[in-house]
């Protein structure tokens, strides 16, 4: 099935952090604080997501502050830090917005999103995941992780259902 049919059932993404908002690196500070760099276009995304009445999850096995701190600043109110079994996460997400798994857009990158992507409506990943990940997946973004993979998928399914740059959105 062509995954852009898909994409007109989406009514929440949900994002894994590490390899998918980020480039998967984590940097250490001398203070041993870890650091990682988001992109700055899939930020718009997300926010302009929630803006237009879509559901942002995010369910990620890292547990930084920082992370949180930029993702509640985008609007991001579902946020699993630590989820160190993501389908328990993800079934209490789906549960907690009566969702069915075809309106869930779920991205990630490696072998901990696997349960999770069974069983979304659309399953994908960026272009550098994890081959395992990348075989069951329904669409495989062109771009890497933290590189603006997020934005893709969200920027694809707006214009599959009419929500993007609509003229009363003042963006023309």
């Amino acid at each position: 099935m062509n995954y852009k049919l898909l994409l007109k059932e989406i009514k929440i993404f949900v994002f894994d952090v590490d390899g998918v908002l980020t480039n998967g690196e984590v940097l250490i500070l001398p203070n041993k604080e870890p650091v990682r760099s988001f992109n700055s276009k899939d930020g718009y995304a997300l926010q302009l997501a929630i803006k237009k009445g879509y559901k942002v999850a995010i369910i990620t096995g890292g547990h930084s502050d920082a992370v949180k701190e930029r993702l509640t600043s985008l609007g991001i109110k579902d946020i699993w830090l630590g989820a160190s079994n993501k389908i328990e996460a993800f079934e209490e997400l789906t549960y907690m917005y009566n969702l069915e798994p075809k309106e869930i857009a779920y991205m990630g990158d490696d072998i901990p999103d696997y349960e999770v992507l069974m069983k979304v409506g659309l399953a994908s990943c960026p272009n550098d995941a994890c081959p395992e990940i990348r075989e069951i997946c329904n669409y495989i973004s062109p771009l890497n992780g933290g590189k603006g993979c997020v934005r893709d998928l969200i920027e694809q399914t707006l214009k599959v259902q009419g929500n993007w740059m609509k003229k009363e959105d003042g963006i023309w």
